[in-house]
């Protein structure tokens, strides 16, 4: 488990990392792996010794103290000294197009070719972070899932993973030919509206983006203070709080009307947004919720109104009463994920062509 001040916690396994280290798996990875979520705000890392190790030593950093993912790296995981990784698997929060990979709410540029000299590094593979959360689905066990309302989960049927922070990510999970395939896009982006007399009094007051509202302008920890902003204009009051986090601490401890009403507004708007990729996935295997915002506000997701946003989709109420909904509860999701895909690569159907880099 990880410590934000950055100390290493060790595993049982960690002192034996040496001895494990060399080796391969079905894609060719050379082991120790070195695995990194990379979002916005913050970057995690941890090293597989094997096939078999677990996550062992963990490293979380805030994005903005380094310059660059090397810089991090080198750092937080390579200056520890230890075992040195000779391959590396990234989830970055961003597309994945060419050899430099702009992250969408971060200044790193991922530059993998580059990294074979600076990190010393014989390959990499770089995955959208939300590919990561979505192998996380079929990685972590029950006991890290969180039921909201009712529905149970059918084998092997369509999953959808949605994750407000920093922005909004959405994958989808699909099982085809034995293998989970993860589906990647920036779903955070489409368009979202009003659809009651409240909506249309709130919506002129959001912040939009070149004149349009998207998923993204409500759905993360800046959107929810965009929220909280249009509620209290539409009503003519005060915006006093100025962070997503003591918007929802003053919303769940019932201290403030404004912030009460944001963040209703946010989960309802979160419900109709999971409703929408439920539909688009057909899935009946869940809708997984990831991420910190997601697991602090537990207690207002149970309400009610989520549930009712997320089935309130006629002509098919009867099929969305049926799809459960989870929050994922565990702290390193992604690392799970990206630990499974790298350990035991036959379960997934990962497509590597254009991001796959070999020294």
């Amino acid at each position: 488990m990880p410590h934000e001040d950055g100390e290493w916690r060790r595993s049982a396994k960690s002192e034996n990392w040496l001895e494990m280290a060399g080796r391969d798996n079905e894609t060719g990875l050379q082991f120790p792996v070195l695995i990194g979520d990379i979002g916005g705000t913050n970057a995690r890392f941890a090293v597989l010794a094997d096939a078999s190790s677990g996550l062992g030593e963990t490293r979380i950093v805030q994005t903005a103290s380094f310059a660059s993912i090397d810089e991090a790296v080198q750092r937080s995981v390579l200056a520890e000294g230890g075992i040195k990784p000779r391959s590396a698997v990234f989830a970055v929060a961003g597309p994945v197009d060419g050899d430099e990979i702009a992250l969408t709410n971060c200044p790193w540029i991922v530059r993998p070719r580059a990294m074979f000299s600076t990190l010393g590094l014989g390959e990499v593979v770089v995955l959208n972070d939300f590919e990561a959360q979505a192998l996380a689905v079929v990685a972590l066990g029950q006991e890290h899932l969180e039921n909201i309302g009712a529905g149970a989960s059918v084998p092997n049927a369509s999953r959808v993973v949605l994750g407000p922070g920093t922005g909004l990510g959405v994958a989808g999970l699909i099982h085809s030919g034995g293998k989970w395939i993860p589906v990647a896009g920036e779903g955070g982006h489409m368009d979202i509206g009003p659809r009651n007399a409240r909506d249309h009094q709130i919506f002129p007051h959001l912040e939009p983006i070149e004149g349009r509202i998207s998923g993204e302008q409500i759905l993360c920890g800046r959107g929810l203070v965009n929220a909280y902003r249009a509620v209290a204009a539409a009503d003519g009051k005060a915006a006093h709080f100025t962070g997503p986090a003591e918007i929802t601490a003053a919303a769940l401890a019932g201290t403030d009307r404004i912030a009460q009403e944001a963040l209703r507004f946010f989960v309802t708007c979160l419900g109709r947004t999971a409703g929408d990729l439920a539909l688009v996935f057909k899935s009946r295997g869940g809708v997984y919720l990831t991420g910190g915002i997601a697991q602090k506000i537990v207690p207002a997701l149970k309400e009610g109104n989520f549930r009712e946003a997320f089935e309130d989709k006629a002509p098919h109420r009867e099929l969305m009463r049926s799809m459960p909904v989870y929050v994922i509860t565990h702290p390193l999701a992604a690392l799970s994920g990206l630990a499974a895909f790298a350990q035991t690569p036959e379960r997934f159907g990962v497509e590597t062509q254009g991001r796959h880099w070999r020294a």
